[in-house]
């Protein structure tokens, strides 16, 4: 713990230009140090894109976010190749006896979530130091941003592993794990400060130039993202008496009343891969917040592409209008049936290679083969197998892939405060059926258990189903995943099992790595099951 927590000012500067399309181009700085750099607002603008890049990149290494919390939910399988390490079905079937090697998977992860932690620490430990004058309604702003950074790197490390260090400031301390009540205690209070003090500029009115900075609605909406989370996974009534129910919900209606955000009228034109011609774009006017990618990541430093994205991509094989990847999360066949025939959400969800027709011929090298491949996210060609990132100008198609994760979406904040009771709920809720069916909308009633279900249909291949299930309590999670199914592995017929007695013994948490371990003498301790 101590050797990954230890970082210079500089390792914090050196990736500032990678981080986003637009905002975050800006000079590298390799000639600072901790005395002599923070002095001005620029300056602290330079380290704030430090911060970004440090979120940009967590998932550049070991397993993405996205891709896990489809792999661990009742979404996915684990796939890659046949002849692959078992370290995916691992994850999947929540048991290290599937892949005993794989002892650090997380690791780079781990590592990465640290170091950007760290950036954001410094920033937030250095204002004082800045000379704001002339620029003083900077400081909160510049304060805000870097808190809800830290408060989303933080929300995704407890969620995963549950028993983390809690760094609040920069330390080379060997820091033992806090309790979760005291991180969910730092997640809230970043988040209702940075709540307070960020401006509410409308999306209509938000400048081109600051899209993927962290806005006011993007900070509401995590609160309420967070709020569900904890209170049902650890069975509370309020987020560690910091935000209670109503003040959840009053986060969620001030973004539906006052953020300018509306739902894309056709659910396909959200994805690249579903919509092609007609694709709405990056940043359009449902994305509340997003994580920026683009095609310029070379094996020199620049690290600003999409690097998990192919993970999704169909097993070694082009095949028109999707990229070859490496075969990962297979989608489950209970997805595609959980859809009704009429809802459009389905086919732009999951690339079905029956029902499209594709030529798809490399099944034998697939470990896990369903038919059905995760098409949100995945990579693309053009009509003679070119790479799309390469012809933008990617180093290659694994690191070069530029679109963007978009983490939260307007259609979640309106489903969100459903769940929470708005006096719209029924309204709400009706928004985003209609836009699935169309002319074949049929009103259901607002509940929990709709409103659990249409998040599945809504959000599948996002990294959200996961989490909703646990808030759910970890027995009904156990009970949506565990299942014993037939799957292909290189073609051959073979029984898959996910055992519930697996995922309720874990508390549904991941593996720590046992690198980090190493590396704390023992301070830390594995998550029970691991």
């Amino acid at each position: 713990m101590k050797k990954l927590c230890i970082y210079t000012l500089l390792s914090a500067l050196l990736s500032l230009a990678a981080c986003s399309k637009s905002f975050l181009d800006t000079e590298d700085v390799t000639t600072a140090t901790e005395q002599s750099f923070y002095k001005t607002p620029n300056d602290a603008f330079k380290a704030l894109v430090g911060v970004y890049d440090g979120l940009q990149t967590v998932w550049n290494g070991g397993v993405a976010l996205p891709i896990a919390s489809e792999v661990l939910s009742d979404n996915a399988f684990g796939g890659t190749g046949n002849s692959d390490g078992f370290g995916f079905q691992m994850i999947d079937e929540f048991d290290k006896s599937r892949s005993p090697s794989d002892q650090s998977l997380y690791g780079d992860n781990w590592s990465a979530y640290y170091k950007a932690i760290y950036r954001a620490n410094m920033l937030l430990t250095h204002l004082d130091q800045v000379n704001w004058k002339g620029s003083e309604n900077l400081r909160p702003v510049y304060e805000s941003e870097a808190r809800f950074i830290r408060a989303y790197l933080y929300f995704d490390m407890v969620r995963l592993w549950g028993n983390i260090p809690l760094l609040a400031k920069p330390t080379t301390d060997n820091v033992p794990q806090a309790s979760p009540d005291d991180v969910y205690k730092l997640i809230a209070g970043d988040l209702v400060f940075a709540a307070s003090n960020l401006p509410a500029v409308s999306y209509p009115n938000q400048p081109a130039a600051t899209h993927g900075r962290v806005t006011k609605w993007a900070v509401e909406s995590l609160i309420g993202r967070v709020y569900l989370y904890y209170t049902g996974y650890y069975g509370k009534t309020d987020l560690v008496g910091v935000v209670s129910k109503q003040q959840a919900l009053t986060y969620l209606e001030d973004v539906i009343t006052n953020g300018g955000f509306s739902l894309v009228e056709k659910f396909a034109n959200l994805w690249p891969a579903a919509s092609l011609s007609d694709y709405a774009g990056e940043d359009n006017k449902e994305t509340v917040f997003a994580i920026k990618y683009t095609y310029t990541s070379d094996y020199s430093g620049n690290a600003d592409g999409n690097y998990w994205l192919v993970m999704n991509g169909i097993r070694i094989q082009n095949v028109y209008p999707y990229g070859l990847g490496w075969g990962g999360s297979p989608v489950n066949g209970r997805l595609w049936n959980a859809y009704a025939v009429n809802d459009t959400r389905r086919k732009a969800t999951i690339i079905s290679i029956a029902d499209e027709g594709l030529a798809f011929t490399n099944s034998k090298d697939q470990r896990e083969y369903t038919g059905y491949y995760m098409k949100k996210y995945t990579p693309l060609i053009d009509e003679a197998g070119n790479s799309l990132a390469v012809k933008m100008g990617g180093t290659n198609f694994m690191i070069g892939q530029f679109q963007d994760y978009v983490s939260i979406r307007y259609a979640d904040v309106l489903l969100m405060a459903a769940e929470l009771g708005s006096p719209n709920a029924q309204q709400y809720f009706d928004n985003v059926r209609k836009r699935a069916f169309g002319d074949n909308f049929a009103q259901l009633p607002v509940n929990q258990a709709n409103i659990i279900n249409e998040r599945r249909l809504e959000f599948a291949g996002e990294g959200i189903r996961y989490w909703d299930l646990l808030r759910q309590g970890i027995a009904a999670a156990a009970a949506a995943i565990a299942e014993t199914t037939i799957v292909k592995n290189g073609d051959v017929n073979t029984t898959k099992t996910i055992q519930a007695g697996k995922i309720t013994e874990t508390k549904g948490l991941s593996q720590i790595p046992y690198s980090q371990v190493t590396l704390s003498n023992g301070v830390l301790k594995q998550n029970t099951g691991w």
